[in-house]
């Protein structure tokens, strides 16, 4: 009796670790066949940072809990994934770019990217599919003058990300951001259509022909549209004969307006400076307004009045009421600046430069109220 119970034990015994080894094998098979296209990023997780949009099933990101305070309202939102910078370490991951996506999501179907370092690119369509969200990205060459590597590194990134994910939720590419603002102001130009300035826009024509070659080499040169991001005032004609589209940085608060002038100012700034001038050239390119906000603080007193209005959340909430609805039944497609805060820029460049969000760094709701209109 003692021979029999014990083996009667021992097989009980073996057959619950075959059951455990079954299932922990599972676990790990389910975990290994997330695929994630980037370098030194992190897993799959859901949690969101008291943000409102907590996954509820840690394995699938693309089941997570709906924040009624927000609304598809927006039609884009400027975004640069935290730590996406060489300069701070490319810390970005996977994990967090899955957060954005999914808060995003919730207010936009669109986003534009600004450069593709630190492989942005890859995670925010990586991102993308986990979540199964409806997104469309404009993504971002950041051009810099004197560094020819720059361009060329994140246009190999781009042509690598487009095989591994496809054209599905690319809605263009962007090649510049304020380029020849920079150029420029650097060169002590007056006249951004001048022959001077026309040298600096060689550099970015040059590099534009180049991404329609590598979109054209993948057999996507009508499928990808090509575009330039600058300061409003400072488009260059040969640059926007060259592209498909041009994103414009448009903000009220540097024009010195009041809060409650600000959204007719924006609107009145970009007809007449943007959309109106490049309907005469022969290419018409579609004009965006790639930037616009409100900021809600300033980290020195010096800078939380722009001589108009403070930098505040009341006068981000007034930018927001009287600019957004309006814009979308104008159907002027514009890129509200920006997803949250950017805790580098505070750091790097002080005064507002790091307090433009709708969420704060910690990706919680700022106290605003988000406006239920339809996006275009």
């Amino acid at each position: 009796m003692i021979v029999i119970g014990s083996l009667v034990g021992l097989l009980v015994l073996i057959g619950i670790g075959v059951a455990v080894g079954v299932v922990v094998s599972k676990n790990n098979s389910k975990k290994s066949s997330v695929n994630i296209a980037s370098s030194g990023s992190g897993g799959t997780s859901g949690t969101s940072g008291g943000g409102g949009s907590n996954s509820t099933n840690s394995d699938d990101p693309s089941v997570f809990t709906k924040d009624t305070r927000l609304h598809q309202s927006l039609y884009g939102l400027a975004y640069t994934p935290e730590g996406s910078l060489p300069d701070y370490g490319c810390s970005s991951t996977l994990e967090h770019v899955i957060t954005d996506v999914q808060l995003m999501s919730q207010l936009t179907t669109r986003i534009r990217l600004y450069g593709a370092d630190c492989n942005q690119t890859a995670l925010v369509l990586e991102a993308i599919k986990q979540t199964k969200v409806n997104m469309q990205v404009y993504l971002g060459n950041y051009v810099v003058e004197g560094d020819p590597t720059a361009y060329e590194r994140q246009r190999d990134v781009h042509k690598a990300a487009i095989q591994t994910y496809g054209t599905d939720h690319i809605a263009g590419l962007t090649v510049g951001n304020e380029f020849m603002l920079n150029y420029v102001t650097g060169h002590n130009i007056q006249d951004v259509n001048s022959a001077a300035a026309d040298t600096g826009a060689a550099i970015l024509t040059a590099n534009i022909a180049d991404t329609r070659a590598m979109l054209a080499s993948l057999n996507l040169s009508k499928t990808i549209p090509v575009g330039n991001s600058d300061a409003g005032s400072y488009f260059n004609n040969k640059v926007l004969e060259s592209v498909d589209y041009g994103l414009s940085n448009v903000h009220a608060w540097f024009a010195n307006t009041t809060a409650i002038a600000a959204a007719d100012w924006v609107f009145s700034f970009f007809k007449e400076t943007n959309v109106d001038p490049a309907a005469l050239l022969p290419n018409k390119p579609k004009m965006y307004i790639a930037e616009t906000g409100w900021p809600s603080a300033s980290s020195d007193i010096s800078n939380a009045n722009n001589g108009a209005s403070d930098a505040s959340v009341a006068n981000l909430q007034e930018f927001i009421d009287t600019f957004v609805c309006q814009a979308n039944t104008a159907g002027v497609p514009y890129f509200f600046f920006e997803y949250f805060d950017e805790e580098w820029k505070d750091k790097k460049y002080g005064g507002v430069e790091g307090h433009w969000g709708i969420f704060n760094k910690d990706r919680t709701l700022k106290a605003l109220t988000i406006p239920n209109c339809s996006s275009p």
